[in-house]
């Protein structure tokens, strides 16, 4: 045995590398100082991605990483580099396709073998300590990958090119731009793999698939797309009565183990509850179901209340695990919740679902078993006193809860996923006119123009006690400037609006492909690797390239420029192969060509705190209309907004809206009741 070697993870600002910084094994971080070492030494390496909210990357860190048998043989044999796929996008994805390409899955832990220039040549996720379930044992794995390494050097090395040039290879372009066929088509597809039993796209496990529901939701009511408002809905509402929904403190987990929705695996991510709230605000509009609204503004206090940073920024995920146990912190005995609720016992046992044997180990995931009247029904009272009697058992139950060990925070800003919650809490402020949203937007916003941007006006990918990662990627770009775009409709604070359009013209000049058109995930400043990515495909987050063609399109319809309308169109074509082949993996880039063939330009000018201004402005918000871009002006000021250029209130005084499209506009109006008969119109 080995003394304790090297572990270089201490000073990562990533909490994930600090979860490994104590494990025996000589960890180093990306970067070329490794590889330099793997050359030296003449070692291949072994690379481990992962995420701190991670439940099976817990797993095989107790298992493997913190055995010291098992280090011993890693840092004998191999040089070994542990990397947080939230902060190196890039790394991650380029080495999960040759996971992909090696296994036909995917998934984290990684685990990564690969020459000392970077190559893949044997790659898998987790692995077992000792062979189990069809799975080799990892010491085997490592013990055989270092004999090829040394005994077959050259079908290695040749082997890893090929993989490499696989992964390096350009995705295929189309020639056509697709069009209204491709949306349909689109649709068929989603609906061919919709459950109707219990909504959701395909089996377990289940995922919310929020860009797919974005396109369900912005062609809800075409002729061509019958069945969108069942699907959207049902999905909504199965997912809001699952175990996937936290009924306690709001706010939904990664994903469901099983195609019901129930048993969630725990973990929440911030990009999951800052997609979801926005769905679930939209949602309520385009179908009228209240109960959305609610669920929406669940998940925004959850996003507020417990992954809200100091200084306005919000923490990346809470882990799965707390206590040692998977969901130990949410789930509850049949016991547990009689000696909480009291006399409110049989209520919420009804509505919750909960019994003596429970569904998750013994104990009860609550999820929504049955609705108010059904529930007051059973137990023979009112569905007013059983109203009040959920009520009073959540109060009691969350307040429980709350004394209970809370999961890990990953307590890192991501510049792309706190761009989604500021995106979100923003159209919720406007929406529901609800000041302390729209203020927590501009807070976010500050902090991310402040705390994720260097001195050269850089974004950077995360911030952790005020010690920042690398440069940013396509996502936060394209993430942030939407996001910018959208407060400034939200508030009128033409500051933002200068900041979105800043962001989405050095959005081209970093990422942009001059060949084949589309952004890359990476800048042309960033360090080279095997391959540079350029994402199409929406997982699960929307793609870098459905952003960045959304912030290319509202920069468009404020500008009236015809640049950033055509580089949304090349993103399309660029996209064409991928949206014939795999619809329903590109459904935020359907959804945003949706709205932006429909394109449409609102500009109300008149003066900010006249009540005839705001009734103007209210109708623009009333229903979801994703295909107008709002710009508010006040008369006689030099208007920043391009579409604003030109235009003035009334005569007297009085406000006016211009509904335009391409910039060509009908006659204005000040009255509220002909411009929504004028947007009614499409």
């Amino acid at each position: 045995m080995t003394t304790r070697p090297d572990n270089q993870l201490g000073s990562a600002t990533s909490p994930y590398l600090l979860q490994h910084a104590d494990n025996p094994v000589a960890w180093r971080p990306w970067g070329q100082s490794a590889f330099a070492e793997a050359v030296r030494r003449d070692r291949p390496v072994l690379l481990s991605v992962g995420y701190a909210a991670c439940h099976w990357c817990h797993v095989m860190a107790h298992e493997s990483f913190e055995d010291p048998v098992t280090a011993e043989v890693m840092n004998r044999l191999f040089v070994n580099i542990k990397v947080d796929r939230e902060e190196r996008p890039d790394v991650d994805r380029i080495y999960m396709d040759a996971v992909q390409a090696a296994t036909g899955r995917g998934g984290w832990p990684m685990t990564v073998f690969l020459t000392p220039a970077g190559e893949p040549f044997y790659a898998g996720t987790y692995f077992p300590p000792e062979d189990r379930g069809g799975l080799p044992g990892f010491r085997r794995v490592l013990e055989s990958v270092a004999d090829a390494w040394d005994h077959r050097r050259e079908e290695i090395v040749g082997h890893a090119g090929r993989i490499s040039a696989a992964v390096a290879a350009p995705l295929p372009v189309s020639d056509e731009t697709p069009g209204q066929e491709a949306l349909e088509a689109a649709y068929r597809a989603i609906e061919a793999r919709y459950d109707p039993d219990y909504g959701g796209f395909g089996g377990a496990p289940k995922f919310p698939q929020a860009p797919t529901l974005e396109f369900l939701l912005r062609i809800t009511g075409r002729p061509w797309a019958p069945r969108a408002a069942e699907m959207l809905e049902h999905t909504l509402t199965a997912m809001a009565d699952g175990g996937i929904y936290d009924h306690l403190g709001g706010g939904f987990a990664r994903y469901s183990v099983d195609h019901r929705w129930l048993v969630p695996h725990f973990e929440k991510m911030l990009y999951d509850n800052a997609l979801l709230s926005r769905l679930y605000l939209r949602a309520a509009q385009v179908t009228g179901n209240r109960d959305f609204e609610w669920i929406a503004r669940e998940t925004l206090d959850y996003l507020l209340a417990d992954l809200r940073l100091p200084g306005g920024g919000f923490a990346s995920a809470e882990d799965a695990d707390s206590e040692g146990d998977e969901g130990r912190f949410y789930v509850f005995t049949l016991a547990e919740l009689r000696d909480i609720t009291g006399e409110h016992a049989p209520v919420a046992e009804a509505y919750f679902g909960a019994t003596e044997p429970g569904n998750f180990e013994g104990s009860n995931i609550l999820y929504r078993a049955a609705s108010v009247a059904p529930v007051a029904a059973g137990l023979g009272i009112t569905a007013e006193e059983a109203a009040v009697s959920i009520a009073e058992a959540r109060r009691l139950m969350s307040a429980a809860r709350s004394e209970r060990v809370r999961p890990a925070l990953d307590d890192k800003a991501v510049c792309a996923w706190n761009a989604l919650a500021i995106r979100s809490l923003a159209e919720a402020g406007a929406v529901l006119d609800e000041p302390r949203y729209l203020e927590a937007a501009a807070v976010a916003a500050r902090f991310l123009l402040d705390a994720l941007r260097d001195g050269d006006g850089r974004l950077l990918r995360s911030w952790r006690e005020g010690n920042t990662s690398g440069p940013g990627f396509a996502d936060d770009y394209a993430a942030t400037a939407t996001a910018l775009f959208v407060l400034y409709q939200a508030t009128g604070d033409d500051s933002w609006y200068r900041e979105a359009a800043t962001v989405t013209r050095h959005l081209v000049g970093l990422f942009w492909d001059d060949r084949d058109g589309g952004v890359f995930a990476t800048g042309v400043d960033a360090e080279q690797l095997i391959a540079r990515p350029k994402n199409l495909f929406d997982n699960p987050t929307p793609s870098d390239n459905s952003m960045a063609a959304e912030a290319l399109a509202m920069l468009a319809a404020a500008t009236g420029e015809a640049e950033p309308a055509r580089q949304v169109e090349e993103i399309a074509r660029t996209a064409g192969a991928a949206v014939t082949q795999a619809p329903t993996a590109v459904g935020h880039l359907l959804a945003v060509l949706d709205s932006f063939r429909i394109g449409r330009e609102l500009a109300i000018v008149g003066d900010p705190a006249d009540r005839r201004t705001a009734a103007l402005v209210a109708v623009a918000r009333e229903r979801f209309l994703p295909e107008v871009f709002l710009a508010v002006g006040t008369p006689d000021a030099e208007p920043v907004v391009p579409l604003l250029a030109g235009r003035g209130a009334a005569a007297d005084g009085s406000p006016l809206a211009y509904l335009c499209s391409g910039f060509v506009c009908d006659a204005p109006t000040g009255d509220p009741a002909v411009l929504r008969a004028m947007l009614d119109r499409g």
